[in-house]
């Protein structure tokens, strides 16, 4: 795409708006091959800007782990959204956001403790392959640190960190003669703090001054949490509309966004009152992951159905695949509570009630496993047989959900807005 808008150009427009026109962005986490077809689909119809929003463990080179995601490091992952923009015959803006990127934001790095040397130097290489292949958007977040657990990182450490981040992408990218990227810093309080606004606002000037001795670009947006936080399949936190104003407007002083992570799950009437807010996007991801499951979790019960009215005769294993293999992957650990997520396999495969609720939240992770990817076919063979559009109805599902927020963030015509303002 010739001349594309980059986020920082979006975000100065979307400062510019006046009250009534407001909208806020939506980071839609690329949990499959099917959401990024589904949201392309629906964007093209209703004309607003993507942004795919992927961890270092969603995305990476194989180098360093690879990517849960259908297997994708950036250059597969980039190549995956231009095939489905051209299968779809979406031409509308869309961009290549790092979410989370930096030291330790691999769960593997985290794990074995690795050095802020080693962890430094990891993350720079992960960033300078997002950069050489297009990557529109970093999100510097240096502030996983193994050896902090249970505190909130110095804030100078986090600014200095940040810097020697970016100062490397920026060389790089100068050196390669490659476009420009925005960035994202800061991070969300992942107990579900609020961030304070004397904070938000001492971060900013002082990361902003520091970017400046160094001539380096300021980030297009800077999270703050506004006090969302996602835990099995809802949203915990409690939303402080007046954190939202708040912090947004002191992002505004400084012509950045205020970027909220976390905003799985929330309530209409709290989404409703972002734009108004001042909040300039949100990022969603799980979310979308447990919509396509449960989508193929529906698609079980009426290949069930068929086949008790012997209509289909050899019913596939998708169940008992997505349910084993996602159990046993041990990833929908993060997203229990209550002491769950010392339970042992053999634990949880007793508790059908259970077993379930671990499948909806973590699914998502096993659609790339052969297992799964075969049982999938079979299910959409043993209906289509039956003259019933399987994957039709799961990309039906996962734009329902996505539609919702392009509702209540007034996000449809944004993309022909933006072009239009100079």
């Amino acid at each position: 795409m010739e001349n594309k808008i980059t986020l920082t150009e979006v975000v100065e427009r979307m400062l510019s708006f006046d009250e009534g026109e407001k909208a806020s962005m939506l980071g839609i986490g690329p949990m499959s091959k099917m959401l990024i077809k589904a949201s392309m689909l629906l964007a093209k119809d209703k004309d607003f800007p993507l942004m795919f929003i992927a961890s270092r463990n969603q995305v990476d080179a194989d180098e360093l782990g690879g990517g849960y995601v259908c297997n994708w490091d950036q250059q597969r992952f980039a190549q995956a959204i231009k095939e489905v923009a051209k299968e779809t015959g979406y031409d509308g803006l869309y961009y290549l956001c790092r979410d989370h990127g930096g030291p330790w934001q691999r769960d593997n790095e985290r794990q074995a403790h690795l050095s802020e040397t080693e962890a430094m130097a990891l993350g720079k290489k992960s960033y300078l392959i997002d950069l050489e292949n297009g990557f529109d958007l970093l999100h510097i977040d240096p502030t996983k640190d193994p050896y902090t657990v249970g505190k909130v990182i110095d804030m100078d450490v986090n600014i200095n960190r940040t810097v020697d981040l970016i100062a490397c992408v920026e060389k790089e990218r100068i050196a390669k003669n490659l476009p420009e990227v925005s960035y994202e810093v800061g991070t969300e309080e992942t107990n579900g703090g609020l961030t304070s606004s004397d904070n938000y606002e001492l971060f900013i000037k002082k990361l902003t001054a520091k970017l400046d001795e160094q001539s380096l670009p300021h980030p297009a947006f800077i999270v703050g949490n506004t006090g969302t936080l996602t835990r099995l399949t809802e949203n915990v936190g409690t939303v402080d509309s007046t954190a939202c104003k708040t912090l947004s407007a002191v992002a505004k002083k400084y012509h950045v966004g205020l970027k909220e992570h976390n905003g799985d799950y929330l309530d209409d009437a709290i989404l409703l009152e972002h734009p108004a807010l001042g909040v300039t996007a949100m990022n969603v991801a799980p979310e979308f992951g447990t919509v396509e499951t449960q989508a193929y979790l529906k698609l079980i019960e009426v290949e069930k159905r068929l086949h008790g009215q012997g209509l289909i005769k050899d019913v596939s294993e998708l169940e008992r695949a997505l349910k084993e293999e996602a159990v046993e992957s041990g990833r929908w650990k993060k997203w229990m509570v209550d002491g769950k997520d010392k339970l042992s396999a053999e634990e949880i495969f007793k508790d059908e009630k259970l077993t379930l609720l671990i499948t909806e939240i973590s699914g998502h992770y096993t659609f790339n496993n052969d297992r799964v990817k075969k049982e999938i076919q079979k299910l959409y063979q043993n209906l289509a047989d039956n003259g019933i559009d399987g994957e039709a109805y799961v990309i039906y599902k996962i734009q329902n959900s996505i539609d919702h927020y392009v509702e209540c963030f007034n996000l449809k015509g944004l993309t022909s807005k933006l072009k239009n303002m100079q």
